[in-house]
């Protein structure tokens, strides 16, 4: 029987979650899996193996890694799994905060979820023209070999429209983070502002190519410090609770032109 005080029992609304810390905790281990499957699959497997423009590179890589290719599949479906519970969890601990905003955040999620799902289908396909010499006797070694790099780059590409959603699950995070008083006000401004950095890069990459690849590393540094902090935040603190708080407000307190703390 589900205990009535369970973290995922419903709430009256407006009402804080009834384990915001074992929540929390919930929320870092499923984000540390997505942090760790995603920076496998989007940061080694999928640069190591495509090689932009090279139809005979790319289609050699692949067929000698075959091993690695189904590791990177299972690790983007893995990935997609892991941000889907994130996110379910964080609108658990957050919801009570701004519904619409928790719902948006579910959103972008969901899209971006959907997208590195069908990804990893093009990238095992890919896989499978490499590795199966029906497909060389069909379309020739040199068709098969522009087979793999077009639904490569198709994957690439759709990694990064991904990316509008991984930059826009951010904003409602980190809004919610901020007017919860859960997590450091700080915290909540740069995850807003890691939204701006993943959209820019997106937007360059797809406008100014040649641009792209000298600004990516500079654009990546704020997403890289607000996920990274995040995720150690709710692992190591959790949250803060609603003594602590209400005690780092008093602290903060804003200040009147007079000089006189504000209630």
């Amino acid at each position: 029987m589900k205990s009535p005080n369970g973290i995922f029992t419903d709430q009256p609304p407006g009402s804080a979650p009834v384990s915001p810390k074992r929540l929390a905790t919930i929320a870092g281990v499923f984000y540390l899996v997505v942090g760790i499957t995603g920076g496998f699959s989007e940061g080694f497997v999928d640069p190591s193996l495509y090689v932009a423009g090279d139809a005979a590179a790319t289609s050699a890589n692949v067929a000698a890694n075959e091993g690695l290719m189904r590791f990177g599949v299972v690790a983007h479906l893995t990935d997609a799994v892991f941000f889907l519970l994130t996110a379910v969890t964080l609108y658990l601990l957050l919801k009570h905060v701004g519904k619409h905003a928790a719902r948006l955040m579910m959103v972008a999620v969901i899209v971006a979820a959907s997208i590195i799902s069908i990804s990893a289908v093009f990238t095992f396909v890919a896989m499978q023209v490499a590795t199966d010499s029906s497909y060389a006797g069909g379309f020739g070694p040199s068709g098969a070999s522009a087979l793999v790099l077009l639904l490569l780059e198709i994957q690439h590409f759709a990694i990064l429209a991904a990316q509008v959603f991984f930059g826009l699950w951010l904003a409602p995070l980190g809004y919610l983070a901020y007017r919860s008083r859960l997590f450091p006000k700080i915290l909540g401004v740069v995850l807003v502002l890691a939204t701006v950095s993943y959209l820019a890069d997106v937007v360059v990459a797809f406008l100014l190519p040649g641009l792209a690849e000298q600004i990516h590393g500079y654009l990546s540094i704020v997403p890289a410090i607000a996920e990274i902090w995040m995720v150690l935040y709710l692992l190591v603190v959790g949250v803060r609770t609603p003594r602590s708080a209400d005690r780092t407000q008093a602290e903060e307190g804003v200040r009147s032109p007079l000089g006189v703390t504000a209630p």
